[in-house]
């Protein structure tokens, strides 16, 4: 039962601890404040909500170092790659030293280090790390030492606006994947681009293919392990590559070992079919060389996302000097800013727009529904061939909507085009293909 003491002129307060042992708290300044204290200190304790004070004095920096290694066996090496990241570049210099409980209690200094980092920093940025900080602290908070988190309420973005998502056409992929086929990459460039847009795929998982994880008889690509960069290494299936196998059969892995370079999700691993059209551009691919990975740098090494971007994926799209029409190297801009994860938004929506049903767009993507159609929804062959069917349309209305000159230069690299030029010439003359009928026609 507690009690309180006199100490000088202000009283202490005592309470008995759940492991059986006195606390105490000073500074009261009369004895039913002390009494009351530590009456109210034991039945937080009944009632299994108490938080002891010497708990709440331990340091972030101390708290987070024994929380990361608890946890860090059962995360992605991405994951952990990403907390270390954070944790020594930004979190332990600013809250290392403060007690967790003084971050509790200083909601205006969380506020002002978030305006700081915003001055520095991206709000993507901003945003991963803050993120980390608030895992960390909701740790603390189920660990019994602060009594809520501190990070709830903080607005990180900035609320200026929303940043809008590009949805590509069928041709703007069409001359983009054309203009990295003519900067140095070949079929490979060509072809990664169409599997960006006609495949949903993330980025790891189409840069981490292989040969041996292509069906050519279904045409369908395996998703099971995306290549991933962990600390500046590229791994697939927890792996660095210099030290990956020889190609053979993906073996479905079981325990822990699943966990390493698996999918972004469960739902992840999945095959996706190839529309006909597009399958024969990565055939071509895969037998133009005898590498193990399907899309490679010119000189034969994966590919590395930043690199990829900066030096083909930005001036396919956004083109050289744009605004300056005059410029001796002008090169009119397709969309600019297009990422190549809005490749997997534009065909998220290209599925949405020629209705197929969610079931089948989450399946395609690697996503699992959401509520009671988790449970009775499933995808069916019809809504298979609707999927392919309509890429295919697709594909379609991009040839046909190319100039004259622009087809000329596709049958130039491949001339298995020709014939189909042809089809589609025939097909709008007596308007019998509705994806033609409804793009430029023929006459230019």
């Amino acid at each position: 039962m507690a009690y309180s003491e006199l100490i000088g002129k202000t009283w202490r307060s005592r309470y008995k601890r759940p492991d059986g042992t006195w606390g105490s708290q000073s500074g009261f300044s009369s004895e039913k404040a002390a009494l009351d204290y530590g009456d109210e200190q034991e039945a937080l304790i009944r009632r299994n909500m108490w938080i002891d004070p010497r708990e709440a004095e331990t340091p972030f920096g101390v708290f987070a170092e024994g929380y990361l290694a608890a946890i860090k066996p059962r995360l992605a090496e991405g994951t952990a790659a990403k907390y270390r990241s954070h944790l020594d570049s930004h979190l332990i210099p600013q809250w290392g030293d403060w007690p967790l409980i003084g971050i509790f209690n200083s909601y205006v200094e969380i506020e002002k280090w978030v305006s700081e980092l915003h001055e520095e920093y991206a709000q993507t940025t901003v945003s991963s790390i803050f993120a980390t900080f608030s895992t960390f602290m909701k740790a603390a908070v189920k660990e019994r030492i602060i009594p809520a988190s501190p990070c709830s309420g903080v607005r990180v973005s900035s609320g200026d606006y929303e940043l809008e998502r590009f949805v590509a056409s069928p041709v703007q992929a069409l001359r983009a994947a054309m203009r990295l086929y003519e900067a140095g990459l070949g079929v490979g460039g060509f072809t990664l681009c169409l599997l960006d847009v006609y495949t949903g795929a993330r980025w790891g998982e189409l840069a981490g293919q292989q040969r041996h994880e292509y069906d050519d008889q279904s045409k369908e690509i395996s998703v099971q392990a995306p290549l991933k960069e962990v600390g500046g290494t590229l791994k697939k299936h927890g792996t660095a590559l210099v030290d990956v196998p020889p190609p053979q059969p993906a073996r479905r892995r079981r325990g822990l070992s699943a966990r390493k370079g698996r999918t972004k999700t469960p739902a992840g691993m999945r095959s996706v079919q190839l529309p006909p059209s597009i399958a024969v551009f990565y055939e071509l691919l895969l037998d133009s060389n005898r590498r193990a990975f399907a899309f490679t740098t010119p000189e034969g090494h994966p590919w590395r996302r930043s690199n990829f971007r900066q030096r083909f994926w930005r001036r396919a799209w956004d083109g050289v000097n744009p605004d300056a029409p005059a410029a001796e190297n002008h090169v009119p801009a397709i969309l600019p800013w297009f990422t190549f994860h809005e490749g997997r938004h534009t065909h998220a929506t290209w599925l949405t727009e020629d209705g197929v049903p969610e079931v089948a767009r989450r399946a395609r993507l690697g996503q699992k529904m959401k509520g009671i159609g988790r449970t009775y929804d499933h995808v069916t062959e019809v809504m298979r061939k609707q999927i392919l069917d309509a890429l295919e349309a697709r594909w379609d209305s991009s040839l046909i909507a190319l100039t004259t000159a622009e087809r000329s230069q596709l049958v130039t690299w491949f001339p298995h085009l020709k014939p189909v030029f042809a089809r589609l010439e025939i097909e709008y003359r007596d308007g019998k293909n509705s994806a033609v009928s409804q793009s430029s026609p023929f006459d230019h």
